[in-house]
């Protein structure tokens, strides 16, 4: 699945300090995006350079890992390693079927996961592009998100600090001055918490990750950077109106992602959240349910078999166009499954309704991002007893246009800004 990709939104007219006028070196027109081939980690990437005001001016690489068969046990090697162990192993098939050698690509994991139209991240040909253009085109913003985006974001700003600004989203675990900005959600820190280091052994608190509290290059969210706020909701609604005005009201929207290390859930899930559902069917107008692409077939298969003739309930068969956004947009209320950060971001920033689906199975830093979020009002446990009929709200989560607005400020105190 591609990263959803929105217009973006117009710039701000705002005044310009007079120690930035005249200054064509010390203005960002440009960016560049490292993903990691994730959705979820792309589109943190692609939020902030739409809310800086770049979108038209970045390119996009990718860092991608080999996909398939043994490939799926190897995800903990460095990534270069594995893309390399991947390499030799198709040698060795090639030479022990009898097969004439022929030169296999390391891109993109060995062409074996449909992103030809993508460039792999090569740090040498960002350095060199980011040193070559440095006196016509300016600094060279640098945004990834994503673990095995990490060596390569490093890489570039070690090479060429002074063309350069890197932002890393999502905590890198180590060694943060490697990057001029680091961008996380405040719940990755909570191994650092009297109520995480009384759950770990002492013994090994060596090792666990991370071992010191944000410094000032840190900026803390409560969720995940995305793509969505007020004016995106609204064009979003507008372009999707025929198919969701005349469903009938309220619209209920059901996002089920996939079970995690720190949220593990399996057929039980599946068939609680179908008895929740018929529960409340008859205080919603419409119901449609969204599987991500990582969804279990045994919880999706539960959920199918139970609505699939209902006439109330649309299931998404995950053929483009996604309606992911237009869910945003119409939706009187949300149900999501505890373990997506992401979604859960995503439905809490349009300040409607959003019940969570299994909180209590979340452990270790996840359970305290729901704590955060029942503290803060913007979510419920969905326990099936809800009228859906009956709204409430609470002021959207903003982490991306606060997150932007200390951007902005670090960039600054260097002496550089955005375009304006």
């Amino acid at each position: 699945m591609r990263p959803i990709r929105l217009p973006e939104p117009p710039s701000p007219t705002i005044g310009v300090p007079e120690i930035f006028e005249g200054g064509a070196y010390s203005v960002i027109r440009r960016a560049v995006i490292i993903g990691n081939g994730y959705p979820g980690s792309e589109n943190q990437s692609i939020g902030l350079v739409r809310a800086l005001g770049l979108y038209d001016k970045h390119v996009l690489y990718r860092v991608t890992r080999p996909r398939g068969g043994i490939n799926e046990w190897l995800l903990w090697l460095p990534v270069s390693l594995h893309q390399k162990l991947d390499y030799l192993i198709q040698l060795i098939q090639i030479y022990s079927r009898g097969r004439n050698y022929v030169p296999l690509p390391l891109e993109n994991g060995g062409g074996s996961v449909g992103l030809a139209s993508v460039l792999e991240a090569d740090v040498k040909q960002i350095v060199t592009m980011a040193r070559q253009t440095f006196e016509k085109d300016g600094p060279l913003l640098v945004v990834a998100s994503g673990r095995d985006t990490i060596s390569v974001a490093s890489s570039i700003r070690r090479l060429a600090s002074e063309n350069v600004f890197v932002i890393q989203i999502q905590h890198p675990r180590s060694q943060l001055n490697r990057f001029d900005l680091v961008i996380t959600p405040r719940h990755d820190f909570y191994p650092l918490t009297p109520q995480a280091q009384e759950q770990v052994p002492q013994f090994l608190h060596r090792w666990i990750t991370p071992r010191e509290p944000p410094d000032r290059h840190v900026i803390l969210t409560l969720g995940a950077l995305h793509q969505i706020d007020s004016a995106t909701l609204r064009s979003t609604a507008a372009a999707w109106h025929d198919e969701f005005a005349p469903l009938p009201k309220p619209l209920l929207v059901v996002n089920i992602g996939w079970p995690t290390s720190h949220c593990r859930y399996g057929a039980d899930l599946a068939k609680q959240l179908t008895a929740y559902l018929l529960n409340i069917l008859s205080s919603c107008g419409t119901v449609r349910i969204s599987f991500s692409s990582r969804t279990p077939e045994k919880v999706s298969k539960i959920i199918v078999k139970e609505f699939a003739d209902n006439p109330k309930v649309y299931i998404w068969d995950g053929q483009e166009p996604n309606p992911h956004m237009g869910h945003l947009a119409w939706a009187d209320a949300f149900v999501v499954t505890a373990d997506s950060v992401s979604l859960i971001s995503e439905a809490c920033s349009t300040g409607k309704p959003v019940y969570v689906m299994g909180p209590e199975r979340c452990k270790w830093k996840l359970s305290d991002f729901h704590k955060s979020l029942r503290e803060r009002g913007v979510v419920r446990p969905f326990t099936g007893s809800e009228d859906i009929a009956e709204s409430w709200s609470y002021p959207p989560l903003n982490d991306m246009a606060e997150a932007a607005s200390q951007v902005r400020e670090a960039l600054a105190e260097r002496g550089w800004r955005v375009r304006p």
